[in-house]
């Protein structure tokens, strides 16, 4: 998918929602975490961001929305949403091998890009 959206032509939500999920991981790259992958697909669905914050394996969705209008962007994940992404992470978690804590973040991104709001073990 990275290839479509370095396309010119890509969608301009595409567009945005990729810029958003590059300022999410340097924000928390900033805080310490270390980016493992992103952008992880399973048959189940996709997570944007999986990373490292200290022993601690962190499942991240990021959102954006320009505006609060119907709640923001932390408001817009669903509790499907939230199932898909814990059955795509206990997919990673399968194939790696993975035995440390783990928990799920959302980091909300809104305006013009500029508000940026990291909710440590969202759900």
């Amino acid at each position: 998918m990275s290839n479509f959206l370095s396309r010119r032509n890509a969608p301009a939500h595409l567009k945005k929602g990729k810029a958003a999920e590059n300022i999410a991981s340097q924000y928390l790259q900033s805080h310490g975490l270390q980016l493992l992958t992103s952008n992880y697909r399973s048959r189940f669905g996709e997570i944007d961001l999986i990373m490292q914050d200290a022993d601690v394996l962190v499942f991240i969705e990021v959102r954006y929305r320009k505006n609060m209008q119907y709640g923001g962007a932390a408001s817009s994940i669903t509790y499907q949403k939230q199932q898909r992404i814990r059955k795509t992470a206990m997919t990673y978690l399968q194939k790696h091998g993975t035995h440390c804590p783990a928990r799920f973040d959302v980091v909300a991104v809104e305006g013009n890009m500029q508000v940026i709001n990291w909710i440590k073990n969202a759900f």
